[in-house]
C-alpha cells in the first residue's frame, strides 16, 4: 500500500519541490495552498499528486479544511508544512510584522495541531515534518517577526516531539532548518549563500525518510549555525549582517 502525504505550502518553492519528490518516489500525495488555479495544474501536470485543496492558514476554518483532506485521502502517514512568509524588514512597518506572526505562529500553531490531533485520535503511526529555519536560532534584526516566529516553531516542534512520547503516541516530528533558499519568499533579498529550492527539497526528503528529528540545510549552514551559537548576545546585537 502506498504511503499518503499532505503538503501545505505547496504552490510554489521548496513546498512544491517536496510534494513532487514525494510523488516521484511513490506517495499519494495532497497537495494544499491559497492559490487554486496554481494547485490544479500542479495536480494535473504531476504523477503521484491525487488531490488539492485550497486552504489560507490563517482561517478558523483551515484545520477542518486539512481533516477534510485527510478524509479524502483515506488517511496519511506525513503532513508536511512549508506554509510561511516574512519580510526584511528594518523599517519595523507594524503591518508586516502582524502579518508574519499571524502566517508563521498562529496558522502554524492551528495547522500542526490539527494533524497531531489527528495522529493521535486515529492511533496512525506517522510523521510531522515542518520547515522552520536557521533564522530561529539567533534573532536577526532585519527580519524581527521572522525570526521570532521561526524560534516559536522550532520550541513548539520539540514540545510535541516530548509530549508524544509523554503520551506513548505513535506520531514523530522532523524539524527542518534550511539556511536562506532562493525562493519568493527572499526575492529581491542580499541574503548571502542562497540555496537552490530543489537541492533542499531532495535533502529534505531524504531527512523525513531516514526519520530524522532536526536537520539543518546545508553543511555550510551547519557550520554557521555552530560559530554564531557561541557568540554571547552581547556581542551578536552588535553585528550587522544585510541591510
Amino acid at each position: 500500500m502506498k504511503k499518503k502525504a499532505i503538503v501545505v505550502g505547496a504552490t510554489s518553492g521548496i513546498g512544491l519541490e517536496v510534494a513532487r519528490l514525494l510523488a516521484s518516489g511513490g506517495y499519494e500525495v495532497g497537495i494544499a495552498g491559497r492559490r487554486e488555479e496554481r494547485l490544479r495544474d500542479i495536480m494535473r501536470e504531476t504523477e503521484g499528486i491525487v488531490a488539492y485543496r485550497r486552504i489560507d492558514v490563517r482561517s478558523a476554518e483551515a484545520p477542518q479544511q486539512l481533516l477534510d483532506m485527510i478524509r479524502e485521502l483515506g488517511g496519511i502517514d506525513l503532513y508536511f508544512h512549508s506554509s510561511g512568509i516574512g519580510w526584511q524588514n528594518g523599517s519595523l512597518e507594524a503591518d508586516k510584522e502582524i502579518a508574519t506572526v499571524e502566517t508563521n505562529g498562529v496558522g502554524f500553531t492551528r495547522m500542526v495541531t490539527a494533524a497531531y490531533n489527528w495522529f493521535a485520535d486515529s492511533g496512525k503511526a506517522g510523521r510531522i515534518a515542518c520547515i522552520t529555519s536557521i533564522a530561529g536560532t539567533k534573532g536577526l534584526g532585519a527580519a524581527p517577526a521572522y525570526s521570532a516566529t521561526k524560534r516559536f516553531q522550532t520550541h513548539y516542534l520539540e514540545c510535541l516531539s516530548q509530549q508524544a512520547r509523554m503520551r506513548q503516541l505513535p506520531v514523530r516530528i522532523t524539524d527542518i532548518r534550511p539556511g536562506f533558499v532562493a525562493t519568493d519568499l527572499i526575492a529581491g533579498s542580499n541574503f548571502p549563500l542562497q540555496l537552490s529550492a530543489d537541492s533542499v527539497a531532495a535533502d529534505i526528503v531524504k531527512a523525513v525518510e531516514k526519520g530524522r528529528e532536526v536537520v539543518t540545510i546545508d553543511w555550510r549552514y551547519r557550520l554557521l549555525v555552530a560559530f554564531w551559537r557561541l557568540l554571547p548576545r552581547s556581542l551578536w546585537v552588535r553585528l550587522r549582517f544585510v541591510k
